[in-house]
């Protein structure tokens, strides 16, 4: 039998969106988001963003409560440009603590599905 690998599917509860701390964007976060918003991308590092802690980047701007600035209710308002901070969590990485507080469901899956008939 093939060895599964878990996949965590979102249930979009938003606690990750909650958890204060840094989203970390990229050049490439930052343009996408700027263009999503239809904003100069000056203008959005202006509005949405703060030099990281460690002073070697830009991250999205917190609301006071340490939840970020972009998510209303359970909604993000840049879902369709999040960054890949956001994209990747918690598959690609995650933080100590994360499945006390993440509602992703674990779904198994083949890392080598069969290559169907139809498929060749």
């Amino acid at each position: 039998m093939p060895s599964q690998e878990i996949h965590y599917q979102c249930q979009r509860c938003a606690n990750c969106c909650r958890w204060p701390g840094e989203v970390v964007l990229t050049a490439e976060d930052i343009t996408a988001i700027a263009k999503y918003l239809n904003l100069p991308e000056s203008d959005f590092i202006a509005k949405h963003t703060r030099l990281r802690q460690n002073r070697s980047g830009l991250s999205l701007l917190e609301k006071a409560d340490g939840s970020c600035e972009f998510l209303d209710g359970l909604v993000c308002r840049i879902n369709n440009a999040k960054p890949a901070q956001c994209r990747d969590f918690p598959n690609k990485w995650n933080f100590p603590g994360w499945r006390q507080v993440c509602e992703a469901i674990p779904i198994r899956q083949d890392p080598h599905p069969a290559i169907s008939p139809s498929n060749s």
